[in-house]
């Protein structure tokens, strides 16, 4: 694989159905050499805790200013047309990218390889194979840890040396079809449409979604949302 996007995503946790992608860093490498850069910071639709802002240190006021999450997406879709991908633990970032184009109606279907089984396999000595630690055994730096772009160059930049030191094993190194069905969506409950309705009412909120085409999740994701910044409501 001498042509591919590695890529990186940030996000507010680990749940696909609850959590959402919050920064989208990508490069593009062609016979070891950077031909592209991409990187975008998406404005959050849920709570971001204090814990993601200190460990990825984008700060509240660029997620306030971040793009809608379809831009940042469809952006990165079209970015990454064409080529095999690359990640560390590169199934995390894959699923939680198809499952967002999938939301928008996008398919995103890619080949790709993961640094971390090759470190798996052919890092055993090392005491984890978190990027970092294999970063310091390839005597990279990486600028801005937990930060999407830096992310995805530190993946590119261990994959190159990996593709050197084990050169005679080309098939470590042959991409394949990466498996991720996403799930179809359910549509927001009867309870759950009468207590967001509630919600909104009892606290006066004014509110331009269209509730009746919300997901359950998305549903779940705006209930909480709106009990977290103005509380429930009292009986």
């Amino acid at each position: 694989m001498n042509d591919y996007v590695a890529f990186d995503l940030e996000t507010t946790g680990l749940s696909m159905e609850n959590d959402q992608i919050i920064e989208i860093g990508g490069v593009k490498i062609s016979n070891s050499k950077i031909i592209g850069k991409f990187n975008c910071i998406i404005y959050p639709e849920i709570p971001v805790s204090d814990f993601i802002i200190e460990l990825t240190g984008i700060s509240r006021k660029q997620l306030e200013q971040g793009i809608p999450l379809e831009d940042g997406v469809r952006k990165f879709l079209e970015f990454s047309e064409g080529y095999p991908v690359l990640g560390h633990n590169v199934m995390f970032d894959y699923r939680f990218m198809k499952r967002s184009a999938s939301h928008f109606g996008l398919g995103f279907e890619k080949d790709g390889l993961d640094t971390l089984a090759i470190a798996k396999k052919k890092l055993r000595h090392l005491e984890n194979k978190k990027l970092g630690t294999i970063c310091e055994h390839y005597q990279y730096v990486n600028q801005a840890a937990h930060r999407a772009y830096d992310d995805a160059l530190a993946t590119a930049v261990v994959f190159e040396r990996m593709k050197m030191e084990f050169s005679e094993e080309k098939e470590l190194f042959i991409p394949k079809q990466l498996q991720f069905k996403v799930k179809k969506e359910q549509p927001i409950t009867a309870k759950q449409k009468r207590y967001l309705n509630e919600l909104i009412k009892y606290h006066k909120i004014k509110d331009n979604d269209n509730i009746d085409q919300l997901t359950q999740s998305q549903a779940s994701k705006k209930i909480d949302g709106i009990i977290l910044e103005y509380g429930v409501i009292k009986r």
